[in-house]
């Protein structure tokens, strides 16, 4: 496998003794996050995925922690694990740096809830290129169907998937649908207690480095009390396109609609303008050369 890392890396060691211990004690990795969570310790199924592919190591406090957990629990002697994590050097900095990605998303974002350690190499594969976006507002006037197309280009060799994280309306939906058209179906997680639903789409194939792949998917929930007001994109790297296109019920077009764009989440709109509707319902979103921040449209209800 290209770039695949040797087992005698530094960087790969901690990576190969876990996953070993996990086969010779037959332990799947939801065995793993509940073992953790009974001693007080969440870690998402990402995140241990991520530490047995090499993809990321233990760094935060409760992480190492874990590892300290988990040691005896996987048969191993003290230190076997937690030896093997490697130590950064002064200055070293990932390939997404935490602090301008919390400063983004926020201190203790659900964003970086879902992904644990994971969170500073958030899809460090990909580059998105063009977001599509069609959503679907039901008669309930609540968001009940987004259709995602995005075209992404590949940073380095052997990118393998997309991770994905919407936020939703209502954590009542009862039932999320994450599908996708072709290919194998990803791994997903709908996680009611952030509102959110967060998966892994296969791009069909590895990647090289500067190769360019399409990924589609939709996501359905089924109808629940809950009113929509909006609907937003979030850009941490800059797009050549953003399309984002709300098709109104017919029993539930609003007064009023805007686009808008900020800077970072939980800022004032640093440009907000009408956003006229069609004849069919729609109203839509078309900014090019996208700098990395919030765009995204609101409508008003008629009370």
């Amino acid at each position: 496998m290209p770039n695949a890392p040797r087992p005698d890396d530094p960087d790969a060691m901690f990576a190969t003794a876990f996953k070993e211990a996990l086969q010779r004690r037959g332990l799947p990795l939801d065995r793993i996050r509940d073992h953790l969570q009974s001693h007080g310790i969440t870690l998402s199924l990402a995140t241990l995925s991520y530490w047995q592919s090499g993809r990321s190591q233990p760094e935060r406090p409760q992480s190492l922690r874990a590892v300290d957990i988990l040691e005896p629990f996987l048969g191993l002697p003290g230190g076997a694990l937690r030896s093997l994590v490697r130590r950064r050097p002064r200055g070293w900095v990932p390939q997404h740096d935490p602090a301008a990605l919390r400063g983004f998303y926020g201190e203790n974002s659900h964003v970086e809830q879902v992904l644990g350690d994971a969170f500073p190499h958030f899809n460090a594969d990909l580059r998105r290129l063009v977001v599509h976006e069609a959503v679907s507002v039901n008669e309930h006037r609540l968001v009940d169907e987004i259709r995602v197309t995005t075209a992404v280009r590949a940073v380095r060799d052997s990118a393998r998937h997309l991770t994905v994280i919407h936020t939703l309306d209502t954590a009542k939906a009862g039932k999320v649908d994450f599908a996708v058209p072709h290919g194998p179906p990803p791994s997903t997680r709908f996680l009611p207690e952030l509102n959110c639903v967060v998966a892994e789409v296969p791009l069909g194939r590895r990647l090289a480095q500067n190769e360019t792949a399409v990924v589609e998917y939709t996501l359905r929930s089924a109808s629940a009390p809950g009113v929509s007001h909006r609907h937003e994109r979030r850009l941490t790297t800059p797009l050549q396109a953003y399309l984002l296109h709300v098709r109104f019920h017919p029993l539930a077009v609003p007064s009023k609609c805007w686009h808008y764009y900020r800077r970072r989440i939980g800022t004032a709109p640093q440009t907000r303008r009408p956003a006229p509707l069609d004849g069919s319902h729609t109203a839509h979103l078309l900014p090019t050369r996208c700098a990395p921040g919030v765009y995204g449209m609101e409508w008003q209800w008629v009370e």
